[in-house]
């Protein structure tokens, strides 16, 4: 499938999210006329749209005419900005954006790790702000995903000399096992994600939930959807655990998972 050319969206002032207005990029495929849901991708950190689940999600929507809609957050991928400058709220902000303007009609939306977490404080911020919008949010897929990631998965994680170097220093440079770099971890993301977190009370999707996750994640361990699945109210969840999976679940079997889930939230099945 050829790579279409991303779309620039504007996002921001400054007043909301402490952020400047940035350039934010995106792919959407409009699908065929009626096939829907739309799906709506959202990256993990120090992802991009293109990324291999990414891909496939949009091939599979591709071959089956439904809508797609991809993004990198700003610091990410296409989009204008610096990686040390992000913060939760920002990327909230611009993911909010791109499904106010890119998509239409009914949609699933698919995050991983970060994008996973993101995805909840999208459905989380609709169904306080725009609830006319959140019902057009009819499920979402979750795939090891990193919620409250910057209290829970950083900050509570560290070292004292991790956070003393933070707190001195305003920046910790996390080393990556993934061969993109160090990550930034800057005191504005600690400090500006405690903001946006999920786990400071209940929280009712109102719509299924699927999970898949490793129980080899090193970099968000299971019992974290575990407790995801406690915090959730209303018994929307469902969760698959994948033996020996780690956390990117991109081999073909993870990938093939990922489709079948996304079809039974869908309530679609391409099986052949």
């Amino acid at each position: 499938m050829a790579q279409a050319e991303p779309q620039f969206l504007r996002v921001g002032d400054g007043a909301s999210a402490g952020a400047p207005g940035r350039r934010i990029a995106y792919l959407s495929d409009p699908g065929a006329p009626g096939q829907l849901p739309g799906v709506m991708w959202l990256s993990g950190l120090k992802s991009e749209m293109t990324s291999t689940k990414a891909s496939v999600l949009a091939a599979w929507a591709a071959e089956h005419g439904h809508p797609c809609t991809r993004f990198d957050y700003s610091g990410h991928g296409q989009s204008a900005g610096r990686f040390e400058e992000g913060t939760v709220g920002a990327w909230l902000e611009e993911a909010l954006a791109v499904f106010k303007e890119a998509t239409r009609g009914p949609q699933i939306l698919v995050g991983s790790s970060m994008g996973g977490y993101i995805a909840l404080l999208v459905l989380r911020t609709l169904m306080r702000e725009a609830p006319a919008e959140a019902a057009r949010i009819k499920g979402l897929l979750l795939i090891a995903p990193a919620w409250d990631m910057t209290e829970r998965l950083m900050w509570a994680r560290f070292p004292e000399s991790v956070r003393r170097e933070v707190m001195e220093k305003g920046v910790y440079h996390r080393p990556s096992k993934y061969g993109d770099g160090d990550y930034a971890i800057s005191l504005r993301l600690i400090e500006e994600g405690r903001n946006h977190l999920i786990g400071d009370a209940p929280f009712d999707p109102g719509r299924p939930i699927h999970v898949l996750h490793g129980l080899l994640d090193p970099d968000v361990p299971w019992e974290y959807t575990l407790d995801l699945v406690a915090h959730l109210t209303g018994d929307h969840v469902q969760v698959s655990a994948v033996p020996d999976g780690e956390h990117r679940l991109s081999r073909p079997e993870d990938l093939d998972l990922m489709i079948r889930a996304l079809e039974g939230l869908a309530g679609v099945s391409y099986a052949k």
